[in-house]
C-alpha cells in the first residue's frame, strides 16, 4: 500500500564553496523534487563542521555535530547528493560525513541503521567536459556498500559553469528532463 505522505529528502552539496556549482545544483535538485511532492531539506555542511573521522575522537566523545546530523538524517526517507570531483574522485568532505554518519548512534545501534535501505539520488556538476562523473561512479558504490539504494538514473553537468540562468534554472531541457527523472526514482522507491 502506498502512502499518502511526502516522501522527506535531505540534500546537500559536497561542496562548502559559497559559489559552488553544486551548490546550485543541489538548489536545483531540491525545487524539481519539491515540485513533485517531496518535502526537502537543505543542507549547508558549513553548518556541521566535522573533524576528519578518528576513532580517537569518537572514544574521547561524539562531536555534537554528528549527533545533530544523525538526528536529521532519522527525520528523513532518502537522500540526493550534489558532488563534486576533485582529483577524479569524490571529495573528502563527502566521504568524511558518511563516515560520521555510520558511527553508533546516541541509542547505541549502528549508524549503518540509521542509513540502511534509504534511497539516495546523486548528481555531480563541474566545468569540465564530463561534468564530475567519475565522482558519481565512486559514490555510487560506496552508498551501495553501506546498504544504502542508490537511484539508478543520476546526473553529471557538464560545463555547469555555463548550464544555469540568473534565476538559478538549468538552461537546457534536456538536462532538466535527467533531473526529473533522478528526482521521480528517489520519490518512487
Amino acid at each position: 500500500m502506498a502512502s499518502n505522505q511526502p516522501k522527506k529528502l535531505l540534500a546537500f552539496a559536497g561542496s562548502l564553496r559559497k559559489d559552488s556549482l553544486n551548490r546550485k545544483l543541489i538548489a536545483y535538485v531540491a525545487k524539481e523534487a519539491e515540485a513533485a511532492g517531496a518535502e526537502v531539506t537543505v543542507l549547508d555542511l558549513n553548518d556541521f563542521p566535522l573533524p576528519i573521522f578518528n576513532e580517537d575522537i569518537e572514544t574521547e566523545g561524539m562531536p555534537a555535530k554528528v549527533r545533530e546530523l544523525q538526528s536529521i538524517l532519522a527525520r528523513h526517507d532518502g537522500l540526493l547528493i550534489s558532488t563534486p570531483e576533485y582529483n577524479g574522485a569524490v571529495p573528502a568532505l563527502v566521504k568524511n560525513t558518511l563516515d560520521w554518519l555510520t558511527r553508533k548512534q546516541a541509542n547505541g545501534d549502528s549508524g549503518i541503521e540509521l542509513i540502511k535501505g534509504k534511497v539516495v539520488g546523486i548528481v555531480s556538476a563541474s566545468p569540465g567536459a564530463l561534468g564530475g562523473l567519475r565522482s558519481l561512479l565512486l559514490l555510487r558504490d560506496q552508498l551501495a556498500k553501506l546498504s544504502m539504494w542508490v537511484a539508478p538514473a543520476q546526473f553529471a553537468l557538464g560545463q555547469a559553469d555555463q548550464a544555469f540562468d540568473e534565476q538559478g534554472a538549468l538552461k537546457d531541457g534536456n538536462q532538466v528532463k535527467q533531473i526529473k527523472a533522478v528526482v521521480q526514482q528517489v520519490i518512487d522507491f
